[in-house]
């Protein structure tokens, strides 16, 4: 069994097994103020995971900032980093122990809307930080807000958006600009032609699914209806989205993208290979460093329009305090003081960490609006508005257990893929994967 099958067995076993239900026991401290109090003081450790950043150097920055945080309050603050796929996994062995890390932190859609019952309401936090920085943004309230009981999961820190990158001498060449997704189809064809293919993973990883739900969306298709009660995927919408997929497999990608990582196609574009991917800036931000020529003619677009819209998905980051942790009002503190120094760790992640709320970054925003590494220095300002073209899971409702499992199951990756790979039709590969999801959701919905 591999190591990407036995986590997914693990989180399925756990959430079979554990009984989770929608409803969320609240045992976080109110806090008027972030002071640190007696209590806090006389548990002299605070714990927290967090997945392993693809900008290395926001690491490292968070690692002192947590630091230099517990030295002056006297607490021993411990950051554990882990591999992003390890995620999900790990939040299942913590919660099923009932032992861990105070703090955990949610990297991609599976998390703390599967985990409510065991994390406490961090609606203290989100108040505080709206108070100061003005309103949450729609992604944030999918990251982390439960509506039926109008309690936080979650804080919502920030979410990852997904442009389009593409090599922009070679575009040209072919004389295709790919604004629409027929244009990465046609264009993409030729320069697959020519030894430069494009770069989509089908893999079981956050790029994929946070791209092809943007294919699905744009096609008109959804997995679930604006209320979020009913699962609509099994739709002639869907079918021509999960069509164009196949298409575009064939004609302008390689079969590798089968089995890729969520690292496997910033590795493609940084070599000179790949003509086009769908992704986050940290592809870029390694290729300047490994590759300045190359980085100099990747250039940053919106993601391309599809038949009805242009939006594509967004790997949301939220961080949870278990209700088993053992320094809540700790926790809470530290995420409060962080908040306070959100500017610092969005120059840290260099533009990639994107704000969900609305004045913690004002505009213009720093390095997005200009960045003297990137050459024009204005390569990157189409990101300050990515919330416009960006949406959580749920979309077109919000995102809550189900729709986090399904994305944790990667349904709507192996929709795609199985389609283009011939396995099923397009239409068979969508009664198969609304059937999955409409397995899930009568599971949540019976668990309410």
């Amino acid at each position: 069994m591999s190591t990407t099958t036995l986590a997914r067995a693990t989180r399925r076993r756990f959430l079979k097994d554990a009984g989770l239900t929608l409803l969320a026991a609240s045992t976080a401290p109110i806090l008027s103020a972030p002071l640190i109090s007696r209590a806090m003081a006389d548990t002299k450790t605070l714990t927290m995971v967090q997945w392993s950043h693809f900008v290395p150097a926001f690491d490292k920055w968070f690692d002192r900032f947590a630091k230099d945080w517990g030295t002056k309050n006297n607490i021993q603050v411990t950051v554990d980093h882990i591999p992003v796929q390890d995620v999900a996994s790990r939040a299942a062995a913590e919660a099923s122990a009932g032992s861990g890390h105070d703090i955990f932190m949610w990297n991609g859609a599976g998390g703390p809307h599967l985990y409510r019952k065991f994390l406490i309401d961090m609606t203290d936090v989100v108040g505080y930080v709206e108070k100061k920085y003005g309103k949450v943004s729609i992604i944030g309230k999918q990251i982390g807000y439960n509506p039926d009981d109008k309690t936080w999961s979650a804080y919502p820190d920030y979410y990852i958006d997904y442009p389009s990158m593409y090599r922009k001498s070679q575009w040209d060449e072919v004389g295709v600009t790919p604004d629409t997704w027929d244009d990465i189809r046609r264009g993409g064809a030729k320069l697959k032609a020519k030894g430069h293919p494009v770069g989509i993973s089908l893999g079981h990883s956050n790029d994929p699914n946070c791209t092809w739900r943007g294919v699905l969306w744009s096609y008109g298709g959804a997995v679930q209806d604006e209320a979020g009660k009913k699962v609509v995927l099994n739709s002639k919408e869907s079918v021509e989205a999960v069509k164009f997929a196949t298409a575009l497999y064939k004609e302008a990608m390689t079969s590798d993208v089968l089995s890729w990582s969520d690292a496997s196609n910033n590795q493609y574009i940084d070599s000179g290979v790949s003509s086009y991917i769908s992704n986050p800036i940290s592809a870029y931000r390694t290729a300047q460093q490994l590759n300045p020529k190359v980085a100099d003619d990747i250039f940053v677009a919106k993601p391309p329009k599809g038949p009805v819209r242009q939006l594509i998905g967004t790997s949301p980051n939220s961080y949870g305090i278990w209700n088993f942790a053992k320094n809540k009002e700790a926790g809470l503190e530290f995420l409060k003081y962080y908040a306070d120094h959100w500017v610092e760790a969005f120059k840290a992640s260099t533009g990639y960490n994107m704000p969900i709320y609305a004045n913690i970054v004002p505009k213009p925003m720093p390095i997005l609006s200009n960045d003297p590494t990137s050459t024009p220095h204005d390569k990157l300002a189409l990101l300050q508005s990515s919330d416009e073209w960006s949406a959580a899971t749920g979309y077109p409702g919000p995102s809550w257990a189900a729709t986090d499992e399904v994305y944790n199951d990667f349904v709507i990756c192996d929709m795609m893929a199985k389609a283009a790979t011939g396995a099923m039709t397009a239409e068979e590969a969508v009664k198969w994967a609304a059937q999955q999801c409409e397995g899930i959701f009568d599971k949540w919905q019976h668990k309410a």
